[in-house]
């Protein structure tokens, strides 16, 4: 019974985890041969209010700022609503010498009420038919706007994602560690645009129609989940345009990458408790979300529970196994000495962030029993 009782252990969690980052992506490529959905994209210019929360941002605020305000967009179709969110340092007066262009809307608050928050402020003050969502470290691409923009020419596109690349501009996104990680994960986004809608949106760039949009719950943590998901659940599309970059620096992600993505794992946590028609089918990609957002939620206890199987069980395929993970985990540990370059330091780095990004996962589980609230990361 106990043998049993570990090989449904081994097998199903192996089938978790095989789903979860293969599976998945295989089942959607399927969906798009046989039920693609093409975008009826072309020239859209409509009035757009770009909005963004910052907190601390000195070090990076007018860079952004710049950023946003030489877009190749018309001015006077643009407005750019800014919210401190009860910053420290230096933000509130680089914000006050921004506050006297004509385009610029600001608000300072004095306390800290949250991203959340902010942004309801934000919307508030929005004019535009359609709404940009931003963040303040990464920069935009000239053009990414106007291409975004021409996707909401298709009356059932209701919102649309940019994409995220890690890296500099001017050499290419990187192909270690997270940058690896970003390209399977926009490739599963490509995948679910093409034939359906996209589970949430990338945060550092997205846009939705101001008439889709609802008040965010002050808790919220992922407004780039929540939102899009409640667009979907009105019957419009989410779509994802690779065409519509934002840059951010690999190295300074790197460094923060565990902490935020703790909060993401975190906030989908808590999506199951403000919004727990996601798991009804008042939510029409809910297959999508449970595939994409849930699942991850799992795979590191498939992890230990392979890993344990593999342990108790003696069969060769089992000994097998219980190789190739002692492999895998020490390549992992091979991150650490940093390697330069080559084909092991790629493989090194791959292993390393995957494990990260599980132990970040069993974080959040444990900051979810115990009711422990994320962090503001911007």
């Amino acid at each position: 019974m106990t043998g049993i009782f570990w090989a449904w252990t081994f097998w199903g969690s192996t089938a978790v985890v095989a789903y979860t980052y293969f599976g998945y992506s295989g089942w959607l490529w399927l969906r798009r041969q046989w039920r693609r959905q093409e975008v009826r994209r072309g020239p859209c210019s409509p009035f757009v209010s770009i909005v963004m929360v910052v907190r601390n941002e000195e070090q990076v605020l007018e860079r952004k700022l710049e950023n946003l305000l030489s877009l190749d967009y018309p001015a006077e179709l643009m407005q750019l609503v800014v919210i401190s969110d009860g910053s420290t340092d230096g933000t509130e007066a680089i914000l006050r010498k921004y506050a006297s262009d004509a385009h610029v809307n600001v608000m300072l608050s004095q306390l800290s009420r949250g991203k959340a928050s902010g942004l309801n402020d934000a919307l508030a003050l929005a004019q535009g038919d359609i709404v940009v969502f931003t963040d303040a470290r990464q920069r935009i691409e000239p053009g990414a706007l106007r291409l975004l923009l021409e996707n909401f020419a298709d009356p059932q596109v209701g919102c649309v994602s940019g994409e995220l690349m890690l890296g500099d501009p001017s050499v290419g996104e990187t192909g270690e560690g997270l940058g690896i990680y970003w390209r399977l994960e926009k490739r599963v986004r490509e995948l679910e645009a093409a034939s359906g809608s996209v589970v949430g949106a990338t945060g550092a760039l997205y846009a939705i129609r101001r008439n889709l949009l609802v008040p965010l719950p002050p808790e919220t943590i992922l407004d780039d989940v929540y939102l899009p998901m409640q667009v979907a659940r009105k019957g419009f599309r989410v779509m994802f345009d690779g065409r519509a970059r934002a840059w951010d620096d690999a190295n300074v992600a790197a460094e923060r990458e565990f902490a935020r993505k703790v909060r993401t794992l975190s906030g989908n946590y808590q999506l199951l408790q403000l919004a727990p028609w996601l798991l009804t089918s008042a939510n029409p990609i809910r297959f999508e979300f449970v595939s994409h957002k849930l699942l991850r939620l799992a795979v590191p206890f498939a992890l230990a529970g392979v890993l344990l199987a593999s342990l108790v069980l003696h069969p060769p395929v089992y000994r097998l196994a219980l190789a190739l993970q002692v492999a895998f985990y020490g390549m992992g540990l091979l991150a650490i000495a940093r390697l330069k370059r080559g084909r092991v330091a790629r493989l090194a780095d791959a292993a390393f962030t995957f494990v990260v990004l599980n132990t970040a996962a069993v974080v959040a589980f444990a900051n979810f029993v115990s009711g422990r609230k994320a962090a503001w990361i911007r």
